[in-house]
């Protein structure tokens, strides 16, 4: 292992990649490969069980791959499996969960709104840190279908703007000034929730926070590389229509059933 080995990044589809913008803006030298399990997306509607054994056959690819480090960008992912893949694997991770923390700190009203997957909401981690915020009202909303509109390539859809309708209005009812987006896809749909919400609410993702938090683990443990920027590879188990086009068509997608 050398500090030029990529950094690997999974999640269950597309949604991760606002999590790899982050992390090859903040650091451009770094290698990257991005896995995107949508075939098996959506993880939020799977078991505990099956969410570890998914991410584990991830992280096998990704260490086939020399990996130096390891990135959950999901939060259903990280919030059901990353002690099981630390206590599993040698090699640093990192998780991305709701950020929660600074919404609940800097919350004026005390209400704060968090819009993520079934699983990440029912898990044991995410309901420990919600716990720690007794004082502020979190209004929970799991974002049924949304995920899958971005899987499918239905990101602007009548569909989707009526979804969003339906789940931020409560929170907006109930007077939340922050909005925290629980799953790596929902970054996609800032657009639209800005259309929805009043201008006052503020909209927290995690990604900014990761990035950092990835090059700080780099330094410590994996150590930052020194090797001119290079492109990222892509890797996709379904149709790669939709990751190209999320991509922008920038870079290269390879279909590959892992």
């Amino acid at each position: 292992m050398t500090n030029n080995n990529p950094i690997g990044i999974f999640d269950s589809g597309i949604g991760g990649t606002s999590i790899w913008s982050a992390i090859h803006e903040l650091l451009p030298n770094e290698k990257t490969i991005y896995l995107a399990d949508s075939k098996n997306a959506p993880y939020g509607q799977r078991t505990k069980e099956e969410i570890v054994g998914l991410s584990k056959k991830n992280v096998d690819f990704l260490i086939a791959n020399n990996c130096k480090l390891i990135v959950v960008a999901c939060n259903t992912a990280t919030t059901n499996a990353i002690r099981e893949l630390r206590e599993t694997y040698d090699i640093p991770f990192i998780g991305i969960e709701p950020a929660i923390k600074p919404a609940a700190t800097n919350s004026k009203t005390q209400v704060i709104g968090i819009l993520a997957t079934k699983g990440t909401l029912n898990s044991e981690l995410f309901n420990k840190t919600a716990e720690m915020f007794q004082n502020t009202t979190i209004i929970e909303q799991v974002g049924h279908g949304l995920v899958q509109l971005i899987e499918d390539g239905n990101l602007n859809s009548p569909e989707m703007t009526q979804l969003l309708e339906t789940y931020l209005r409560p929170m907006i009812d109930a007077n939340i000034d922050y909005l925290v987006l629980g799953c790596s896809h929902y970054p996609y749909l800032i657009p639209q929730i800005k259309k929805i919400l009043p201008g006052h609410i503020q909209i927290i993702d995690s990604g900014e926070a990761v990035a950092r938090q990835t090059q700080n683990v780099l330094r410590e443990k994996a150590g930052l590389s020194d090797a001119e920027k290079s492109e990222p590879v892509f890797y996709v188990n379904s149709d790669p229509a939709v990751l190209k086009d999320i991509l922008k068509n920038k870079y290269t997608v390879i279909e590959k059933d892992f």
